[in-house]
């Protein structure tokens, strides 16, 4: 496995990482408009962003990471939605096996067009083209998510720690039907609104990329007193501090 010694972490807000921020220096981002956060966990050398919300401030703050300091993993953490029947709920964690954009492509009368059935891919890569989807859960990443998953699932039995393909949306489902109507397709345990970005830019530059998503929410008619998200965002880091103590070993 390969030795990591300096690790990007994104989140899309600072909740999201309040536990992580009590351990790290605000440090400058020169002209960026993305907050950093520099220090050490587990003897790994850490930059923390703070991207804003969304596909563009994702993809600029990977961007930012990955050529100004070049680190051998990304990790895209936060809280999520989890979809019908998924298996997982409110405080639950959730691993990325990979990251769809559900919502990319072209929308006719009898549905969503995704990119590879226009033939447009979003990168090429040598011989690969990535579509709407980016596999997350390949050879030395993919052991290092199925380790997690394991030792989280032993470490913190409060809580439900699953693993499975997320979705991508330019827009939050607000109902029932369209949570159904994505999973089912896609065949994805939850949704956020930065996750394909970040997993983009990685693709682009060959970075690594590993997600953790805490669940906040089903994704179902909107009901915001059913929420957690202070309780989501907890759960989350337990699991990506365990995570990279783990590196550190």
């Amino acid at each position: 496995m390969v030795k990591h010694t300096k690790i990007g972490l994104i989140s899309a807000v600072p909740f999201e990482g309040k536990q992580l921020l009590k351990k790290l220096t605000k440090a400058a981002a020169p002209g960026s408009g993305v907050p950093l956060y520099t220090g050490t966990l587990s003897g790994l050398g850490i930059l923390y962003a703070v991207s804003g919300l969304g596909k563009v401030n994702a993809a600029h703050a990977a961007t930012l990471l990955i050529t100004a300091h070049a680190p051998s993993l990304l990790i895209n953490f936060g809280v999520g939605g989890a979809y019908p029947f998924s298996g997982i709920g409110v405080g639950d964690v959730a691993l990325a096996t990979g990251e769809i954009y559900v919502d990319e492509g072209v929308l006719l009368k009898d549905g969503l067009k995704t990119l590879d059935e226009i033939g447009i891919p979003l990168v090429r890569s040598g011989r690969i083209r990535y579509y709407n989807e980016f596999p997350l859960h390949t050879g030395r990443q993919g052991k290092v998510i199925d380790a997690a998953l394991a030792r989280s699932q032993r470490l913190f039995p409060e809580f439900r720690v699953a693993a499975g393909p997320f979705a991508t949306v330019s827009a939050c489902s607000g109902t029932t039907k369209r949570g159904r109507e994505l999973a089912k397709r896609f065949n994805v345990i939850c949704e956020n609104m930065e996750g394909g970005a970040v997993a983009q830019v990685c693709a682009i530059h060959k970075v690594p990329l590993i997600e953790v998503r805490g669940i906040s929410n089903l994704v179902e008619d909107r009901a915001r007193e059913k929420w957690d998200l202070d309780q989501a965002a907890a759960n989350c880091q337990m699991v990506l501090i365990d995570l990279i103590a783990s590196l550190g070993d």
